[in-house]
């Protein structure tokens, strides 16, 4: 009976992160470029349980020999093993700002070992000089005249600099190509990675690669095309329809493990209360 404890405490468990996990997608619906994260739920390994016996041999002297009786598979909890970003792409909103940014994956390839596709990035940079990935091109300029995102990482171009502007009058191109009249004077730093999920995801939509290694030049990547579009956002990915769903089917899930929860509490009352007591 203890071990159904374990067992329902582990599947409360699972379900109570899972619903945090929508939660957080849920609150994120309205983020441009959000990828909303996906539970991979896992069971931990059955145990193989085996009755210890004995049979007697009709020998002069009685010989007792043990061996073992199986007695069945003991399933030992679920949990939650990993929350993995979804990378499909969001829907495009038009919002006419000079400052929005879109990146458009046209065709990807295919990564053999996984089967999923790639995807491309802005490159961004923080306070602490580390290179950032974000699909989210809600950008700003500030004080100084440096291209940034609204949560103050800069924008940096396809050499690792930074993007000074004199102004908001500039137009981008389809391939990232920065223009203030008729003069180009950068080109966005587009990442591309053939495996997204080996991102590692922070806050505010931004990843990091493993190592920090930084990610290839999308436009020297022959196989990959993709468009900035300039006065669009890429909106979250999230489906709150089903998100709320999902929650619904968490919650019901661990309300059913809480009821038998209950019902373990109230079987050991009853033994230790009842069945347990010396007239």
């Amino acid at each position: 009976m203890f071990r159904g404890f374990y067992s329902v405490a582990s599947g409360m468990l699972s379900q109570q992160r899972k619903t945090e996990m929508l939660t957080n997608n849920m609150s994120n619906a309205n983020t441009p470029g959000y990828k909303a994260d996906q539970a991979s739920m896992r069971a931990f390994p059955e145990m193989l349980l085996d009755r210890m016996d004995q049979t007697s041999l009709p020998t002069e002297k009685t010989l007792n020999l043990p061996f073992n009786n199986k007695v069945g598979a003991l399933n030992t909890g679920v949990y939650m093993q990993e929350t993995i970003p979804s990378f499909m792409q969001g829907d495009l909103q038009e919002t006419g700002r000079t400052l929005d940014l879109a990146l458009i994956d046209l065709s990807m390839p295919t990564n053999e070992e996984t089967g999923t596709s790639g995807s491309v990035f802005l490159t961004v940079e923080g306070g602490d000089g580390l290179k950032r990935y974000t699909r989210n091109g809600n950008l700003t300029v500030n004080g100084n005249g440096f291209l940034t995102t609204n949560s103050g990482y800069y924008v940096l171009d396809e050499n690792g600099e930074r993007i000074q502007l004199d102004s908001d009058s500039f137009t981008v191109g389809e391939k990232g190509q920065i223009t203030v009249g008729e003069n180009v004077v950068a080109t966005l730093g587009i990442g591309f990675s053939d495996n997204p999920h080996r991102l590692v995801k922070q806050g505010d939509g931004l990843f990091v690669t493993e190592g920090n290694v930084p990610l290839p030049n999308a436009n020297e990547e022959g196989d990959v095309s993709f468009a900035t579009r300039q006065g669009f956002l890429e909106r979250s990915n999230v489906d709150a329809s089903r998100t709320m769903t999902d929650m619904l089917s968490a919650y019901r899930a661990f309300e059913a493990n809480q009821k038998v929860l209950q019902a373990y509490d109230r079987s050991m009352e009853k033994a230790a209360n009842e069945i347990g007591r010396v007239n």
